[in-house]
């Protein structure tokens, strides 16, 4: 048999505050209590209901769209599919552990003078996360990305200047990550989300599968892309300083190009302000090359058509 509570016991139980527990019987989300003689008691239904909700909000849920799960729910809609898929997008998206770290330690690593005002930097970036309870420890959550900014203050790059440029990179890595997500939305989960009603159980566990196989697929494109781009950009920017001239332009041959600051605002709104001379000289690079290959072309069927002249 159920066991029954008054409010304030079931506040106790479920975390919630009594205020709480009214605005969500208001709002539809929690069942009205059943009046026995002069009191209203509840039931270990509205317990589980109050524990499920606490959950989907923890997860991001609105209380609109947990509003709509729970309807779900009592029209006979199982949400094990739907929650499967949150935890599978909500689970890490890395094989690294995350480790712990002493501020001695710290210190030691980067050089031995104890810096705040980098640690600062660290923890408001995420790099490091302070550990309640304990002032003197820190928790890496990427243990490669602390090793990077290690190795570049060994080769003598002020912490200021990797933190600034962590902030850069994060943005244009944000701006892929969208990218990559619009992208897959569109052809691969659209059949998903789109749809009049939310996913069944099985469209939900389908879906999960392919954000397990997707997964990997952002960082090994990047990955690759990064290593050829470094490959080409960093040749070329040897050889401009090197001036060996397998490629780089003699002194004369370097000019001065006015543009617009407009498009210069666009640019690097696309790629950041330290890529945008980059990217602007390979644009013209490759406009440079397709025109060349058109006149190639050109010159090819011109002579063709002299060659079938009587």
């Amino acid at each position: 048999m159920d066991r029954t509570y008054r409010i304030e016991d079931l506040a106790h139980l479920s975390g919630a505050t009594v205020r709480t527990i009214r605005a969500y019987q208001d709002r539809g989300l929690l069942p009205r209590p059943v009046r026995r003689g002069r009191a209203n008691v509840y039931a270990d239904a509205h317990l589980a209901r109050l524990r499920r909700i606490a959950d989907l909000l923890d997860r991001g849920y609105t209380l609109a769209s947990i509003k709509e799960l729970l309807e779900a729910w009592d029209a006979g809609r199982g949400l094990g599919g739907v929650l499967g898929l949150v935890a599978e997008v909500d689970g890490p998206w890395t094989d690294e552990e995350a480790v712990r770290i002493s501020r001695a330690e710290l210190d030691e690593r980067f050089g031995g003078t104890p810096d705040d005002a980098a640690i600062a930097d660290a923890v408001e970036l995420g790099v490091l996360e302070p550990v309640p309870a304990d002032s003197e420890s820190f928790l890496v959550p990427s243990p490669q990305e602390l090793a990077v900014a290690v190795e570049l203050h060994a080769a003598g790059v002020p912490l200021s200047a990797i933190s600034g440029h962590l902030r850069e990179l994060r943005g244009q890595v944000e701006h892929i990550a969208a990218r990559f997500l619009e992208f897959t939305t569109e052809h691969v989960f659209a059949r998903y989300l789109d749809g009049p009603h939310r996913p069944t159980d099985a469209d939900a566990a389908e879906a999960a599968s392919l954000v397990r196989r997707l997964r990997p697929l952002a960082q090994q494109t990047v990955d690759a892309e990064l290593a050829r781009a470094m490959r080409s950009l960093a040749v070329r920017h040897l050889r401009q300083h090197l001036g060996d001239g397998a490629g780089a332009p003699p002194p004369d041959q370097t000019r001065s190009v006015a543009i617009p600051s407009e498009t210069m605002r666009a640019v690097e709104g696309l790629v950041g302000p330290a890529q945008a001379p980059a990217f602007v000289a390979l644009a013209a690079e490759r406009e440079v090359r397709a025109r060349a290959l058109d006149h190639l072309a050109t010159s090819h069927a011109t002579s063709d058509d002299l060659d079938e002249t009587p």
